[in-house]
Parts: C-alpha cells; sequence; structure tokens
C-alpha cells in the first residue's frame, strides 16, 4: 500500500511563492503516475500537475503553466511542486495523489485524473495579502 503525506502549505502573498512536498511511504515502487492536485470552496477537485513515473514526463493545467513545476527526488521518494507567481486563484487543498500499476492496467486513468485510488491528507495553500 502506497502512503502519501503533503507539507509545505501555508499563507502567502499574491507574487510569491511555495513549495509543497509529497513524501511518499510503502509500496513506492508501484507507482504509475504521481502529481498535485487541488480543490477550492464550492469547486471540484482538479489535477494541476502530474508526472508518469516511467520517464518522467510531466503535464500541468493550463492554469499554472509557465507558473508551477513538479519534480521529484527518488532517493527521498519525495516529489515537489514550486509554485511561483501565485494568484488569489490558487487558493485551495492541495493533494498528492498516485495511480498505481495495477489500477492503471484495469481503469487505464487519463494523466491526473482525480479518480487516482492513493491519496494524502492534503495541505491548505492561501495566497491573500
Amino acid at each position: 500500500q502506497l502512503q502519501l503525506v503533503e507539507s509545505g502549505g501555508g499563507l502567502v502573498q499574491p507574487g510569491g511563492s511555495l513549495r509543497l512536498s509529497c513524501k511518499a511511504s510503502g509500496y513506492t515502487l508501484d507507482y504509475y503516475a504521481i502529481g498535485w492536485f487541488r480543490q477550492a470552496p464550492g469547486k471540484e477537485r482538479e489535477g494541476i500537475s502530474c508526472m508518469l513515473s516511467a520517464d518522467s514526463s510531466t503535464w500541468y493545467a493550463d492554469s499554472v503553466k509557465g507558473r508551477f513545476t513538479i519534480s521529484r527526488d527518488d532517493a527521498k521518494n519525495t516529489v515537489y511542486l514550486q509554485m511561483s507567481s501565485l494568484k488569489p486563484e490558487d487558493t485551495a487543498i492541495y493533494y498528492c495523489a498516485a495511480d498505481s500499476y495495477a489500477s492503471q492496467l484495469q481503469y487505464k486513468y487519463d494523466i491526473c485524473s482525480p479518480a487516482y485510488p492513493h491519496w494524502g491528507q492534503g495541505t491548505q495553500v492561501t495566497v491573500s495579502g
């Protein structure tokens, strides 16, 4: 079983930066894709940036392209989301989620699908000032 724990959220002024971390533990070799999602009050959860395990190819939502960067450190089993030029509309709970090879084989999720089976508890990001 893959476990995910996010950290790094907080309060930041518009135009500022934050780096979120997602520490993976458990059966970490099993993940097919991993990434970041967010859910703002009254809105549906959306995928914002994901990475495939096999070749580290990345995907970004249009709303964050050029501002957010996903990366990983395999030695630390950690995935990061560097967020820059933050806007008030980026305020949300940010989640890390992963898709395993087994579930991808069965369900063939699109990259950054909110249907990914493994989720962290989330970290709040508030852009205000």
